[in-house]
């Protein structure tokens, strides 16, 4: 194959691959799942359920969108507690259990230090019990003015019957 045959072709395939990203990032944001929080605010999510994923959590990250967040799902509902080790933003963390926010931790402050053991846990005190923890842009809660006993629903938009992020 000559030379400019070889650019051709790969010319072609950056172009059909690119074309293959773009339609599986727009296919897989419209099924992004979303949480409704004290009924009018929304927010889209990434989901962390694996323990790999819920340790790592929203590490390393050097911002968030307003609109966007993190859940972390305990299935079943445990007792936890959560760190901001290697974590460079402030985080409001919602601690969720039967749909309805049971504890608030506001603008929690990243964690500095190298070692994971000299990171705060929150929240203060004893664990919560949870089914999901929601992580978002530290300030949102007095942003949005959210509190602890509003209720937050979580779904997959543009579903037929109204699909739960929890498995049935």
């Amino acid at each position: 194959m000559k030379p400019t045959e070889r650019l051709k072709l790969l010319l072609l395939l950056t172009a059909f691959l690119g074309t293959v990203a773009s339609y599986m990032q727009a296919h897989a944001s419209a099924r992004m799942p979303v949480a409704r929080i004290a009924g009018n605010h929304t927010v889209h999510l990434e989901v962390a359920s694996t323990e790999a994923e819920i340790e790592h959590g929203l590490m390393y990250r050097t911002s968030l969108p307003e609109d966007c967040g993190m859940v972390f799902l305990f299935a079943p509902p445990r007792a936890v507690k959560f760190w901001m080790y290697h974590t460079l933003i402030s985080l409001d963390m919602y601690f969720i259990h039967n749909g309805k926010i049971v504890r608030i931790c506001q603008n929690v402050p990243p964690c500095r230090s190298e070692n994971p053991m000299d990171c705060p846990t929150y929240p203060e005190g004893e664990r919560c019990v949870v089914s999901e923890v929601l992580e978002l842009n530290g300030g949102y809660t007095k942003r949005h003015g959210i509190k602890e006993g509003d209720s937050v629903v979580f779904e997959l938009p543009d579903s037929k019957d109204g699909d739960s992020l929890k498995s049935k």
